[in-house]
């Protein structure tokens, strides 16, 4: 019988997948339970943040402990939200979140990756999800050619402080995955969806589905 932590995330840069695959997994069995974003457990900070200029509160006039702490009481509360005996499906755990403070912090305060991702790390502290397994997607393992794989599939072009972030982020996640962060990391790069959903499978330890596909 396959043992499922009480939480799987799936994490990555934008439009690398995370979306597909985790409503693939929720297909799966009504064990799991999506969980989402945490903004959606916690929407009246974000939503007050979103009301003015967005860009400029999340690059400008948030300070890096503001966005940090909003980040971590939203996945505390989402990660309360749990159904006793369900697995939780995260859409961005615990470690893509402190990547993406950490991304934000090197943008907006002009330190190094290491600088800021102690950081971030040190306003968390010991916060943590209880048996949350992360894996990582990512679009190639180049951090250039990773976010140039994802602006492409934007459909626009990301411009001014937000294209610094995004490469920034890229790069935050390759510091993350070469330090061991996530339980796996998935090379995405000229792979079709259901290769790579099989291999989010193997990582997590669970087997296709009865007919052979790795839905």
């Amino acid at each position: 019988m396959e043992r499922l932590p009480d939480f799987i995330s799936l994490n990555g840069p934008d439009n690398v997948g995370k979306t597909t695959h985790l409503d693939r997994l929720a297909a799966r069995r009504q064990v799991f339970q999506a969980l989402g974003a945490v903004h959606e457990h916690d929407p009246e900070p974000w939503t007050r943040a979103a009301a003015g200029d967005y860009a400029r509160w999340w690059f400008e006039t948030s300070t890096t402990v503001e966005l940090t702490e909003m980040l971590l009481v939203g996945h505390a509360k989402r990660a309360a939200a749990r159904e006793p005996g369900r697995t939780g499906l995260l859409d961005r755990g615990l470690p893509m979140l402190l990547a993406v403070a950490t991304a934000t912090c090197v943008v907006k305060d002009g330190l190094t990756v290491g600088e800021a991702f102690k950081t971030v790390t040190d306003i968390a502290g010991s916060r943590a999800t209880a048996s949350e397994t992360s894996v990582l997607l990512l679009a190639s393992f180049d951090a250039e050619r990773s976010y140039a794989i994802t602006s492409a599939r934007e459909g626009r072009p990301w411009t001014g402080i937000y294209l610094a972030y995004q490469k920034t982020l890229h790069a935050v996640l390759l510091h993350q995955a070469g330090h061991g962060t996530y339980a796996a990391v998935v090379d995405c790069e000229n792979r079709s969806l259901d290769d790579v959903h099989s291999d989010v499978l193997d990582h997590l330890g669970l087997t296709p589905l009865t007919d052979g596909s790795p839905r």
